[in-house]
């Protein structure tokens, strides 16, 4: 089944939209401001976003681009009540694959949902869970492993290893983690990537053994997997 996250702060449309999806046999979830949706769609699995521009604390041009700089390849269609063509443009060009402009039909929706339905899906997404050294994280179920025992992980601290893992070894700087699993804040709140740094270090990193998150200084974060022992 066809999982679609709808990003909507209007709440009767969202519900409209969730309703008439759901009626065509997707599987359709709603979040109503920017930095939820980021939330959601680094730690779980989609195949579609449907997302407003106009959202509260992150608007959906932000959204788009700071999924497309996580290298998250989901599609996304963009809703707007802007008409321009220079905004269309604009929504593409952040990372958007398809762009609706409101007010619209329903059923001019669905004929795009099920277009993008129709895309051929990556071969190499049919294993969701994602595996770095012993460690294993499984987004569908929201399940942590280390050598097969399972770790329990609050939503940030999952959010920030799924991060970490889609792209082992890259290094992060404490801004763009900010940005991907905390949509965003200013600098004094660095310090907080630390601290969930630290909660994952205690959680993931066997006694007396080189730690699977190592320090880059000057920098910020990499995810090095370490074998078990």
């Amino acid at each position: 089944m066809m999982r679609i996250l709808i990003v909507e702060d209007e709440t009767r449309l969202a519900r409209r939209l969730a309703r008439v999806l759901r009626g065509e046999g997707y599987a359709a979830e709603t979040v109503g401001d920017g930095r939820s949706a980021l939330a959601r769609a680094l730690a779980e699995p989609f195949d579609l976003l449907i997302v407003d521009w106009m959202l509260p604390d992150l608007d959906g041009i932000q959204v788009v681009r700071r999924l497309r700089t996580a290298e998250m390849s989901v599609p996304i269609l963009m809703l707007t009540a802007r008409g321009q063509i220079e905004d269309r443009v604009t929504g593409l060009d952040a990372g958007a694959d398809d762009y609706l402009p409101k007010p619209f039909a329903l059923s001019e929706m669905l004929a795009r949902v099920r277009a993008i339905a129709r895309w051929p899906r990556d071969e190499k997404k049919t294993d969701l869970i994602l595996r770095a050294g012993d460690v294993s994280l499984d987004p569908v179920r929201h399940a942590v492993w280390r050598a097969e025992e399972p770790v329990d992980l609050s939503a940030k601290e999952f959010a920030l290893l799924a991060t970490f893992m889609q792209r082992p070894k890259q290094v992060f700087t404490r801004s763009v983690l900010l940005d991907t699993v905390w949509g965003g804040h200013d600098d004094n709140y660095g310090n907080v990537v630390d601290l969930y740094v630290s909660y994952l270090r205690k959680k993931l990193d066997h006694e007396g053994a080189r730690s699977h998150i190592r320090t880059v200084r000057g920098v910020g974060y990499t995810f090095d997997p370490q074998p078990g022992p």
